[in-house]
């Protein structure tokens, strides 16, 4: 967990929202395309980086599995890792909406946190470098993984842009948000059971007022 931002009220009186990193808070296309090549030039394994960053939201493991033999998958998967700081970072963006929407969760009494299944090191230096203030975030975990974490930390929403960001949500109890700006379209996201489709974070400030209002 990140050390409690200075806005944190440690008694929030607003709902604690999770959120999705890669392609829901951030676009980490460019940063995640230039590791793996950095990473095919170094080690000779032959990869496509674009379809690779066409399909982000599984754990690193499921894609090597495409790349590499079983017994390379852990090496590789360290490598990656270790690489990323270096190629990942900086070329990484903001979504739209993404300050607005963690400043309004916290205009809200609320906490923002990300549960991804990024490597957590990795995610944390992305928000730092950002200036993306979220009060916890868990790394490595996917799908129905995420729940664990978005229950433990009281999450009563969780945003992402895969389905398998829904199944988070699902396994949690929680309201489904789901935001078109990954691999998954509205109708992916409304099939595998998102309550709440947003086009992108932009719409998401005006959603929540009236999720809370609703709650008040």
């Amino acid at each position: 967990m990140i050390p409690m931002a200075p806005h944190e009220d440690p008694t929030p009186t607003g709902p604690t929202i999770g959120f999705d990193l890669d392609m829901t808070l951030i676009d980490s296309r460019p940063g995640i395309r230039a590791t793996w090549v950095a990473l095919s030039e170094e080690t000779g394994m032959r990869i496509d980086a674009d379809l690779i960053v066409s399909r982000l939201g599984p754990p690193l493991t499921e894609e090597l599995a495409y790349w590499c033999p079983p017994e390379r998958i852990p090496a590789m998967a360290d490598r990656y890792r270790e690489m990323y700081p270096t190629y990942g970072i900086e070329p990484t963006l903001p979504m739209p909406g993404v300050r607005e929407t963690i400043a309004a969760v916290h205009a809200a009494g609320g906490r923002a946190i990300v549960v991804t299944a990024k490597y957590e090191p990795n995610a944390k230096l992305h928000l730092a470098h950002l200036g993306i203030e979220a009060d916890a975030v868990i790394g490595d975990l996917w799908a129905e993984g995420k729940g664990q974490a978005l229950r433990e930390h009281g999450a009563s929403v969780y945003v992402g842009d895969h389905v398998g960001d829904v199944r988070g949500a699902r396994t949690a109890d929680a309201l489904s948000v789901g935001v078109t700006t990954g691999p998954c379209d509205a109708a992916e996201l409304r099939a595998a059971g998102a309550d709440v489709v947003l086009e992108d974070l932009t719409g998401f400030p005006a959603w929540l007022a009236g999720y809370v209002a609703e709650r008040a």
